[in-house]
């Protein structure tokens, strides 16, 4: 019996490509806009003093090969010793080309998906920015639009953002950088500009790019995107980068896949987030039990063949998930298997595939709906690794 389990329609396209799609440079665009205050907390989506997406329930269903269950708690820690700095892709469905900085079910939505679980290990900083948004992004790739959505809009947002969280909350801690599509984008532009080479870089814990394309001079560990942080090679080591982009075994890049994707003399960085490890290796996914506001009509699917209703907005399926960094036809990427065994009582399929107006799937796009969400769990050990680390003497 192969259950399917709905997940959300959100196209987040990675900044790296979002110029090509929408036919507009970075370089060339001009931000006029007034500049948004970020002491004020309404302007974020997460901030200590106002933690808002991130104060939601994360708690999860355990689904065992064999179909029992269990619950699994989940606690914040407010008082934890270092700092997490997330940038969420592109969610906004606002009607015009940048976002308002008005929160809607999409923000939430994904900050819960993506970001809240972190907060284990750290206190979360997530502030809202005018991003190019979906309409923008659909209407670019229909074609005949003159919608021209300006890209340094919400980066300069974001920049403001981190130099007021320096100035006012960091206090010298550690931090986690967090992005993933448009957000990794916003973030690899702020790191290579901002960060490297200046004092605060020796405060980056990691960077984790989800989602985008980092490159590297093949076989080597840094350069190309970044000059000064290499990719993470150890669960406990700093000052580093974990990157992917996800695709199905079954559904490796095609040729005009956005992600995975090398340059002249550079190759696409894959860090597998299984603790880092080389070869395959199983994935602690979280998988979403619920169908995102306004992006779909249609609920999960049951998890298990038993009828058992699972209300948590989270499931987890040990075992079913496992990844492994590839090298295939010029990409390189996370190729995640799904071990499916029909004789069991557990689903044997999960989506996260960007679907076409016909019902295909998109291969180009890969898995990238659910890049954090194949491997969030192995993400929270890391922080929680990389967090020890930072602090030993």
């Amino acid at each position: 019996m192969i259950l399917r389990k709905h997940v959300a329609g959100h196209l987040w396209l990675a900044g790296a490509a979002l110029g090509g799609v929408l036919g507009v440079s970075a370089a060339h665009a001009q931000s006029g806009a007034e500049a948004i205050d970020y002491s004020n907390s309404s302007n974020w989506l997460c901030r200590p003093d106002n933690p808002r997406a991130c104060a939601v329930d994360m708690s999860t269903t355990i689904v065992e090969a064999d179909g029992n269950i269990h619950l699994e708690p989940w606690t914040s820690d407010p008082l934890a010793p270092i700092d997490c700095f997330y940038v969420y892709p592109t969610v906004s469905q606002d009607a015009g080309a940048n976002s308002d900085m008005v929160a809607g079910p999409e923000e939430y939505n994904v900050v819960r998906s993506q970001f809240a679980r972190l907060g284990s290990q750290c206190r979360t900083f997530a502030p809202l920015y005018r991003q190019v948004t979906l309409t923008a992004l659909r209407a670019g790739m229909s074609g005949g639009s003159d919608m021209r959505p300006d890209r340094n809009l919400g980066y300069n947002d974001v920049l403001n953002a981190w130099n007021y969280y320096l100035e006012n909350h960091n206090d010298g801690r550690g931090v986690v950088l967090v992005g993933h599509s448009q957000g990794a984008g916003v973030l690899s532009r702020m790191i290579a500009d901002e960060i490297e080479g200046t004092p605060v870089q020796n405060q980056i814990i990691s960077a984790m790019i989800l989602g985008s394309n980092v490159q590297v001079p093949e076989g080597e560990l840094v350069g190309g995107t970044f000059k000064e942080l290499p990719l993470c090679e150890t669960g406990d080591q700093i000052g580093c980068v974990i990157t992917y982009a996800s695709f199905r075994e079954e559904v490796p890049p095609p040729a005009t896949a956005l992600f995975g994707r090398g340059g002249q003399g550079t190759e696409a960085a894959c860090t597998n987030p299984a603790q880092l490890a080389k070869g395959s290796n199983e994935l602690h996914a979280y998988l979403s039990n619920n169908a995102a506001e306004g992006f779909s009509s249609t609920g999960p699917s049951p998890w298990t063949d038993n009828g058992v209703v699972i209300h948590t907005p989270f499931v987890s399926v040990p075992g079913l998930l496992t990844g492994e960094c590839v090298s295939n036809n010029g990409f390189n990427y996370l190729q995640v298997t799904v071990n499916a065994d029909p004789d069991d009582a557990r689903t044997d399929e999960i989506s996260g595939d960007v679907m076409n107006p016909d019902g295909s799937v998109n291969a180009g796009w890969g898995l990238h709906l659910i890049d954090a969400n194949v491997a969030m769990g192995d993400l929270e050990t890391i922080v929680h690794k990389q967090s020890q680390a930072y602090r030993r003497p």
